[in-house]
C-alpha cells in the first residue's frame, strides 16, 4: 500500500436532507427528523463507519434560499436549521474517531464566543473539533443584528480581510492558556498557574480583544480551521489563515490552477513550510449504474422544477467512476475531497459502502482510523503555544 502521504483524505458535508433541494421528498428521506438529535447522530455515525476524516455541518444566519443574495420565500424546500456547533456538541459523545467541523458564521458574531464554543467542542469530542468559518454579506442578515450595514458586493473583499482577523483572534485565544496552566493541586489550593494565562491584546480594524479566554487551551492546542474559497480573496484567506481549504474546480486542469494559486499565496503569506490541505468539493449522485444515478438526478430535478446547479462540480455515476475522478484530481494536487451527498441517507451510504471500499482497493484510503484527534488524522502536529515560547 502507498504511504499515508499519497492517500486521499475524505470528508462529507452534511446539510438538511441533502444538497439537492428536492431530496427531502425521497422515499428514504427523514424530513420529520431534521430537527432531532438522532437524525444527525445517525448520519455522523455512518460517516464514522466509513472511517472518513471528518464531517462538516452547514449553518447560516438566514433561512435557506435558492438565491444566494435574497430570500426566495419558497415553501417546497427544506427551510430552517439547528445550530451547527450545538449539533456537533450533541453528536460528539456518541462518536469516537471522526472529526466534527461545524460552520460558524463570523460576520456579525464575536470571535470570543466562537473560540469558547469550539474549544468546548474540542473537549467534548476529546480532540476532534474544527470550525469552518463563513461570511454573511446579505442585507437581510445584517438586519437581524442592526449593528452594521451589509457591504456592497464591490467591497466583498473586506469580509475576507475581516475573517482573517477573526481567525487570528480565535487562534490567539486558544493559545491564551498554556497547556499546563491548570495545576489542580488540592493540597496547596492552587487550581491554575495564573502566570500561564496570557492577555492577547489584539487590536485591529474590526476587533479589539484583550483576553485571555475563559476556557483552557483545547486538547488539540488549535482546533482545525477550514474555509470554502471561490476567487482570489477567498484563496488568500485559505492560504493565510486556514488548515483546510475547500475549493470548487470543474476539472483536473482547474484543480491544478487553483492549487497552484493557493500554494503561491501561502508562500507569500509566510506559511510555505506549514501544512495546508486543499480539498476539492463535489456534489455526488451515486448509484450502482451511471444510468440509475443520472435518472435519479433528473427525477429530483423534475420534483424541484429546475435543473440542479451548484458552485461545485456535480457528479452522477458509480462509485468506481467517482474514484477515477478523485484519483485524477488527487494527481492534480488536491490532498482530499469534501463530498456533498445530493440526498441523505442514500448518497452517504453509497460513499461509505461503495466508494470507500473502492478507494481502499486502490490503496488510496485508510483501512481504519490511525489517530485519535482530527489533527492527527490530517497529519498535523500539536502546535506550540505562541505565548509559552515568548515567555521562555
Amino acid at each position: 500500500m502507498p504511504d499515508s502521504s499519497s492517500r486521499i483524505h475524505l470528508a462529507v458535508a452534511l446539510d438538511g436532507a441533502g444538497w439537492h433541494p428536492a431530496a427531502w421528498r425521497e422515499p428514504d428521506a427523514r424530513p420529520a427528523d431534521l430537527f432531532g438529535a438522532g437524525y444527525w447522530t445517525d448520519l455522523v455515525l455512518e460517516a464514522e463507519r466509513g472511517a472518513l476524516d471528518f464531517v462538516t455541518i452547514e449553518d447560516s444566519l438566514a433561512v435557506q434560499s435558492d438565491d444566494p443574495f435574497v430570500p426566495d420565500h419558497r415553501v417546497d424546500r427544506v427551510r430552517g436549521r439547528l445550530d451547527a456547533v450545538l449539533i456537533a456538541a450533541r453528536v460528539a459523545p456518541r462518536t469516537r474517531r471522526i472529526g466534527l467541523v461545524p460552520t460558524a458564521v463570523v460576520t456579525h458574531t464575536e470571535p470570543f464566543h466562537v473560540s469558547k464554543s469550539i474549544a468546548t467542542l474540542d473537549y467534548v469530542s476529546a480532540g476532534r473539533a474544527g470550525v469552518r468559518v463563513q461570511i454573511a454579506g446579505r442585507p437581510d442578515v445584517a438586519a437581524h443584528f442592526g449593528r452594521r450595514e451589509a457591504a456592497a458586493r464591490s467591497r466583498a473583499d473586506e469580509y475576507f480581510a475581516e475573517t482573517a482577523d477573526y481567525v487570528e483572534v480565535l487562534r490567539r485565544l486558544w493559545d491564551s492558556w498554556e497547556d499546563d496552566a491548570e495545576i489542580r493541586d488540592a493540597a496547596t489550593g492552587r487550581f491554575i498557574d495564573r502566570d500561564k494565562l496570557h492577555y492577547i491584546d489584539f487590536s485591529g480594524r474590526w476587533f479589539s480583544v484583550k483576553g485571555p479566554s475563559i476556557t483552557p487551551r483545547p486538547p488539540q492546542g488549535q482546533p482545525i480551521v477550514a474555509a470554502l474559497g471561490h476567487g482570489r480573496a477567498a484563496h488568500e484567506l485559505i492560504a493565510g489563515s486556514a488548515d483546510v481549504g475547500f475549493v470548487t474546480p470543474g476539472d483536473a486542469a482547474q484543480a491544478v490552477a487553483v492549487v497552484g494559486e493557493i500554494r503561491g499565496l501561502q508562500h507569500d503569506a509566510g506559511r510555505g513550510s506549514e501544512p495546508l490541505h486543499i480539498f476539492g468539493d463535489v456534489v455526488v449522485f451515486l448509484d450502482d449504474s451511471a444510468s440509475a444515478a443520472q435518472a435519479r438526478r433528473r427525477r429530483l430535478d423534475d420534483l424541484a422544477g429546475a435543473e440542479y446547479r451548484s458552485d461545485a462540480a456535480v457528479f452522477a455515476g458509480t462509485a468506481a467512476q467517482l474514484a477515477d475522478l478523485l484519483t485524477e484530481w488527487h494527481g492534480a494536487g488536491l490532498t482530499g475531497f469534501r463530498l456533498r451527498p445530493a440526498a441523505l441517507p442514500h448518497d452517504l451510504l453509497q460513499i461509505t459502502e461503495q466508494l470507500v471500499p473502492e478507494l481502499r482497493r486502490r490503496g488510496l484510503f485508510r483501512d481504519e482510523y490511525e489517530a485519535d484527534t482530527l489533527r492527527g488524522l490530517l497529519g498535523l502536529s500539536h502546535p506550540a503555544n505562541r505565548y509559552a515560547r515568548s515567555s521562555q
